[in-house]
């Protein structure tokens, strides 16, 4: 089932993100399929971003997003909980979700009663995810649900703070918050 809503998820992004788009206002640059041309360097392609391949974008996705933020761990303990991050990673960076992600488990575990802090370090490794695993036995179902709610709540803050702080990003902001409330209100998974 993970594999089945990682293709999904995916497809859906690439679907979103459309063809080639070279926005003069987007920091990003020019982009294919929502990834940019930065990304496409980085994963070894070295052609005009019009042609990028979808496979290398679908390749791109995977490694650079669902397998950074241990995805496939994550979506064990709540399917949405994993879409949120995924997307969240894949305009914010995995870094930013795996930290926002790391905050709120702190912040949610009555000053170290249920577990303790983990560092804010932007990457979900072995203790991001056993401490998931701990919260997720304390709060249980709605618990994750909640901490999937407070993933996005503090994505849309940080794409507020965004424009707030770039005027020329409020191109961009009600796209961005209309991505993440429509992902939101189709349940994520």
């Amino acid at each position: 089932m993970t594999q089945l809503l990682k293709k999904r998820l995916i497809a859906e992004v690439i679907d979103r993100e459309g063809g080639y788009i070279d926005h003069p206002a987007d920091r990003g640059g020019p982009t294919r399929y929502g990834v940019t041309q930065a990304v496409a360097r980085g994963h070894g392609y070295l052609g005009d971003m019009r042609d990028l391949p979808i496979d290398l974008a679908r390749e791109i996705y995977a490694d650079r997003y669902w397998h950074s933020l241990c995805l496939d761990e994550v979506v064990e303990q709540d399917e949405r909980l994993a879409a949120y991050l995924f997307d969240y990673g894949i305009n914010s960076g995995p870094g930013r979700a795996a930290g926002t992600l790391q905050r709120l488990l702190n912040v949610l575990n009555r000053v170290e009663q249920d577990y303790d802090d983990i560092a804010v370090d932007g990457a979900v490794g072995p203790i991001t995810l056993e401490i998931l695993d701990a919260f997720a036995r304390t709060r249980g179902r709605s618990g994750l649900t909640v901490l999937a709610d407070a993933v996005n709540a503090l994505r849309i803050e940080f794409m507020v703070s965004i424009a707030e702080a770039r005027e020329s990003q409020e191109a961009f902001t009600f796209g961005w918050l209309r991505r993440v409330i429509n992902l939101s209100a189709a349940g994520g998974a």
